[in-house]
């Protein structure tokens, strides 16, 4: 492989297809210090963060991982809390009709097969 990026010659103005422009970014990674327009693929993007996140220190590598860690976290803890009011939510609507077809004296059985809620929980409204 070595050999074969010797010999790519072609500046990034020649580059045309995605092996060009990979066999580009593996022979000049370390001179690149941004991302150019013409590598904004996702696939490059992440080559691009892991390169970037190979080179951190140790400290920082700790950190960066403590952030990511703090940042999964939140987003465990959203999207649990919003799953959570969602169903409280449903339940509360399903309550709701429950009350209404009890107020029109609709057999417990119906009410129950309707909003999903148990006969027992029908009863005690």
């Amino acid at each position: 492989m070595e050999k074969f990026l010797i010999k790519f010659v072609k500046t990034d103005a020649e580059l045309e297809t995605d092996l060009d422009k990979w066999l580009y970014v593996l022979k000049n990674m370390s001179r690149i210090d941004k991302i150019p327009v013409y590598l904004r693929k996702p696939i490059f993007e992440k080559l691009f963060s892991i390169a970037e996140y190979s080179n951190l220190s140790k400290e920082e590598k700790t950190m960066y991982d403590r952030s990511l860690k703090y940042k999964w976290d939140n987003k465990n803890v959203l999207d649990y809390a919003l799953k959570e009011g969602i169903e409280k939510g449903r339940h509360e609507e399903a309550l709701n009709i429950a009350r209404e077809l009890k107020k029109d004296r609709l057999a417990t059985e119906f009410i129950a097969k309707t909003t999903k809620l148990s006969i027992e929980e029908i009863e005690n409204l």
